[in-house]
């Protein structure tokens, strides 16, 4: 209702007037004057105007590293309202974003909120993920939330308007990789994990079994619809059989997460060992603005038994009589090699830690190397021991630490002949034995 309404209903109406009294009643006429002076001059019935400022919508992209994005990569839109009115229905109108591929993460949250001069409103939020197609300057147009509110006891309905955002994506002007190129596959990402696992452990696998491999790539800003396709595993001596290939988008606040899971039958067709090459896949970090590679690790088939103790069948039992004979061999044996000096106990790390080391030392990465290093003094302490008397390796080893922990720039040393080196067993004099004891008649010579 108008105010020009409004005061037209204060009014009383001409035939009202007609039926004053007359001027003969004196004091009448006068109340009733002081009283249409009073109705006029009454405060209107209060009513909650909406002014400029109580409803608001704000849309907000959150551009990588300050970066304009590439073709398919991620830009989370982030889309706030802030009501000081009351909300009895929403609806949001959302724009085309007809050269965006985009999905909304999770529902959207309702909260209280306080604005900067104390005042209390509410609060929208939603989040939305969307992929640009191509390089271009873009625009993403007005978001419209459409508020029904109460204005005095009667139904409002409001429409809220977000400023349009400008939306440039740049050209990939690198001399490789890039959206538009098919090979290497084009994985822009926040963080890429690749697990991979077989069973039975490939190592133990004879001529005519079967092991199963399963490799599982998570990527952080991705839906699974770009993910790459099966990797190739292919090489000569085995035999392949491809299985099927999952994936799913898990939706976080964060942004989407894409996981693929890929399957094969292995089959060795020749006694000799195989070995299995590692497979590079290469992807561009969004947050830091490089290329990257994530690594699925290469493996041999056949060849032996696995380092862990648990996959290791227990050894059968032999009868007293093999028992005995094995026993007089290996002490002749050990006579005979006491003078030689190949009877030196040795230590060396795992297969799996030495994998660790090459593959970091592969991809370039020291962080990575000086991780899997630490992890190899906790497995096997005594060669850490050995490593710092060893002048040939207190150099390297510092020289990683500068350029782990030490300022930026310092250079790495030479990683893979590093990783060979500690790779090696390391031979020692003897294996602690149990302490002598004095003869009886006096100190032992």
């Amino acid at each position: 209702m108008s105010g020009e309404t409004m005061l037209e209903a204060a009014l009383p109406s001409p035939p009202l007037l007609r039926r004053v009294p007359s001027p003969a009643a004196g004091g009448g006429r006068a109340r009733i004057l002081a009283a249409l002076v009073l109705t006029l001059l009454a405060p209107l019935p209060a009513r909650a105007e909406i002014e400029p400022g109580d409803l608001t919508l704000t849309v907000t992209a959150e551009f990588n590293g300050n970066s304009a994005p590439f073709a398919r990569e991620m830009v989370l839109l982030k889309i706030r309202g802030v009501y000081k009115q009351p909300i009895l229905l929403e609806e949001v109108v959302q724009p085309s974003l007809a050269n965006f591929s985009w999905t909304q993460l999770g529902r959207d949250h309702w909260s209280k909120t306080k604005l900067p001069d104390g005042q209390s409103a509410i609060a929208f939020d939603r989040t939305v993920a969307v992929f640009p197609h191509h390089a271009g300057d873009f625009v993403i147009e007005p978001f419209t939330h459409k508020l029904t509110v109460n204005d005095v006891g009667e139904r409002r309905v409001v429409e809220v308007r977000s400023k349009p955002i400008p939306f440039p994506v740049a050209a990939w002007t690198a001399v490789t990789g890039g959206p538009d190129v098919k090979e290497p596959w084009w994985l822009p990402a926040g963080d890429v994990a690749v697990t991979d696992s077989w069973s039975p452990d490939p190592e133990t696998v004879k001529l005519g079994e079967t092991t199963r491999r399963i490799v599982t790539l998570e990527v952080q800003g991705m839906v699974a619809e770009g993910l790459p396709p099966r990797p190739v595993m292919r090489t000569r001596g085995i035999l392949t059989f491809a299985g099927p290939v999952t994936r799913e988008t898990l939706l976080t606040p964060s942004g989407p997460v894409a996981r693929a899971t890929y399957q094969w039958d292995v089959k060795p067709g020749v006694p000799e060992v195989i070995p299995l090459d590692a497979i590079a896949i290469p992807w561009f970090d969004t947050n830091t603005r490089t290329m990257r590679e994530a690594e699925i690790p290469a493996r041999q088939i056949g060849g032996g038994l696995p380092d862990r103790e648990g996959d290791r069948a227990p050894p059968p039992v032999p009868s007293p009589l093999v028992a005995a004979a094995a026993a007089l061999a290996a002490f002749g044996l050990g006579l005979a090699l006491i003078g030689y000096g190949t009877g030196r106990p040795r230590l060396r790390l795992s297969a799996a830690t030495r994998r660790s080391l090459h593959r970091a030392a592969r991809a370039g990465d020291p962080a990575g190397f000086r991780a899997a290093l630490e992890a190899a003094r906790r497995e096997v302490p005594a060669l850490a021991r050995i490593w710092r008397t060893r002048p040939d390796l207190a150099a390297p080893l510092a020289a990683l630490d500068r350029a782990v922990f030490g300022t930026a720039g310092a250079p790495a040393p030479d990683l893979p002949a590093l990783a060979r080196a500690l790779s090696r067993p390391e031979f020692i004099a003897a294996l602690p034995g149990p302490e002598r004891l004095a003869p009886l008649d006096g100190p032992a010579r």
